[in-house]
């Protein structure tokens, strides 16, 4: 099959369409991007910018993705944002290209889902099966781990970190890295304990579970700062060695910590 472009479509000049790309009624692809194999607009859709979506990506109608970031100090310049493959990008959602004194780019990763009305700003770094629930917003600079849940109606601050396998609960305001697996809630955002429904769901086995509990408890109280006692812990579980890499790890942020 070749491509399915809809009569009321807008095609500029130099985009760059794969095989088997559809594009829906009204929408608009600007000249510098490219849509790989199967990329599917449905209906509305806005890609502009020197902007990349990977293959079997969907994009819902409304969605406006490319945009220049949201950031009075972008006069201009080149930047970029790229999309991996098999996203979910649903109604509304809007996701900006990144700025030059963050790096230039935002860069989402494979198969993730990105429900009505959220939001990754410029120059967030999102890795794979990442879900962004309804109306939750991403500020610049964020670096997002592989496999994070964040909630609903959510903020995270700019630079914030948030490790591998995370979630963040709904109407919750993330101003702090958040370690590998933790779970964060309330409306300013507190290190709750682990995701285990998450480790439980990716089959993480019941030894590195009990692992990641007790560095969970070293890690709420004892001597020394928080790296030292993240630095003090037992490294035998590939989990707990992640938690103890992140928080090592260079930030401009602080951490949430364990309630003790």
């Amino acid at each position: 099959m070749g491509v399915d472009i809809h009569p009321s479509a807008i095609i500029e000049p130099g985009a760059k369409l794969g095989a088997d790309v559809k594009i829906g009624p009204f929408c608009l692809v600007g000249a510098d991007v490219t849509l790989h194999d199967r990329v599917e607009l449905k209906s509305h859709v806005v890609v502009t910018g020197q902007t990349e979506v990977g293959e079997d990506t969907v994009i819902f109608p409304f969605a406006c993705i490319g945009e220049i970031p949201q950031d009075l100090k972008f006069k201009g310049e080149k930047t970029r944002l790229t999309i991996g493959k098999r996203n979910r990008i649903r109604e509304h959602v809007t996701m900006n290209a990144g700025t030059e004194g963050g790096g230039g780019l935002t860069k989402v990763g494979d198969d993730g889902l990105f429900m009505a009305g959220c939001h990754v700003a410029h120059d967030v770094i999102l890795g794979d099966r990442v879900i962004v629930v309804n109306s939750a917003a991403l500020a610049g600079h964020c670096v997002i781990g592989d496999d994070v849940i964040i909630g609903g109606l959510s903020g995270v601050h700019q630079w914030v970190r948030i490790g591998q396998g995370a979630i963040i609960g709904a109407v919750t305001m993330v101003t702090a890295d958040v370690i590998p697996f933790g779970l964060v809630q309330a409306p300013r955002g507190e290190l709750d304990g682990l995701n285990l429904v998450g480790l439980k769901r990716r089959g993480v086995a019941r030894s590195d579970i009990s692992a990641l509990r007790e560095a969970l408890k070293r890690l709420s109280s004892g001597e020394g700062a928080f790296q030292e006692r993240a630095r003090a812990l037992d490294t035998e579980s590939e989990y707990v060695r992640q938690i103890v890499d992140f928080v090592t790890g260079a930030s401009d942020r602080s951490f949430l910590t364990p309630k003790g």
